[in-house]
């Protein structure tokens, strides 16, 4: 099959695409506080089967969700369950060429959409291989999956390019997102972007199979003892939701919300009083409260997420 020719990928010479705003010079090789420098890196690329289920489907579904994992990431949690890849620079070097190529097999293999999971300092290969699919035939709604650390011009430029939002909002407490991520900007941060976003997609739009096709869905993961700082981030979005109410917005929601219980002790977590996983009394507290502030749109988890299984190896496959 012929493609498209790719431009030259335009690398900053003072990095700015993450609110670290670190300003390396990637284009003479520097690396950011990201990890990223001047290749583009990835892990993996497959039908990913454990999203929300208008992303993935069932557990079962012979379909999923066209996930590309990417390497590095602007936040620094030391509980990440990703942190082979987000921190410790695991992943294979490839093109914005090959990333078409990737995009494209995920949709012959029957994703249900394409899925870029910590994308944004990559984004000077991933627009131009986008663009490119695009030209061969990619139709799948573009999911961008993201810690919610976005600057918004980021989340601005990627309008018209992302399709649907799956958000965090991980705080609401600056000292808390220092200590747990290093970024104590995170909260206010993240909400600007979230903001953004919502105004960007509107309310949720399904297919007639009910898979999500545009919108936003914020996760929200509960940490042990923290309970009350997950209470803090529901009366947040409690707020952003009754903004985009008064405005309005037609059809459904401005977003989806998902609380996740499956928080497990990876990485650097114990060295942060986070050396055990969350009680069953710790999570209804946080969803009595979402049903409380009528946040009652959305998913939430069973407690047996809480497996390590659930985390996908990055073996390189489909890179």
């Amino acid at each position: 099959m012929s493609h498209p020719s790719l431009s030259p990928i335009m690398l900053p010479a003072s990095c700015a695409l993450c609110p670290r705003a670190c300003g390396a010079n990637r284009a003479a090789g520097q690396t950011g506080l990201c990890g990223a420098g001047d290749t583009l890196l990835a892990a993996r690329a497959a039908l990913h089967h454990w999203e929300e289920p208008c992303l993935s489907g069932a557990p079962d579904a012979p379909t999923g969700s066209g996930t590309v994992f990417f390497t590095g990431c602007a936040l620094g949690c030391c509980y990440c369950q990703n942190y082979a890849i987000s921190q410790q620079g695991l992943g294979k070097p490839i093109d914005a060429a090959r990333l078409r190529d990737i995009f494209l097999a995920l949709q012959e293999k029957g994703a249900q959409n394409l899925n870029l999971v910590t994308a944004t300092q990559w984004l000077p290969w991933v627009l131009p291989a986008l663009r490119a699919a695009r030209a061969e035939g990619l139709r799948l709604p573009v999911v961008y999956n993201t810690g919610g650390y976005e600057t918004v011009e980021t989340v601005r430029a990627l309008d018209g390019v992302v399709d649907i939002w799956l958000t965090d909002y991980k705080y609401a407490d600056p000292a808390l997102a220092a200590e747990l991520s290093r970024a104590r900007d995170y909260p206010a941060v993240a909400e600007a972007a979230l903001r953004q976003m919502i105004a960007q997609t509107g309310a949720p739009v399904y297919n007639a199979e009910g898979y999500l096709q545009r919108g936003v869905i914020v996760r929200h993961l509960v940490l042990p003892g923290h309970a009350a700082d997950s209470k803090a981030v529901l009366a947040r979005l409690a707020a952003i939701r009754a903004e985009a109410d008064g405005r309005a917005q037609a059809g459904g929601p401005p977003f989806l919300l998902s609380l996740m219980s499956q928080f497990t002790p990876f990485y650097k977590a114990a060295d942060h009083g986070l050396g055990r996983r969350i009680t069953s009394y710790e999570y209804r507290q946080v969803v009595n409260e979402a049903i409380r502030l009528g946040l009652t749109e959305g998913y939430m988890q069973e407690k047996s997420s809480a497996r390590e299984e659930y985390t996908p190896p990055f073996d390189g496959e489909g890179i």
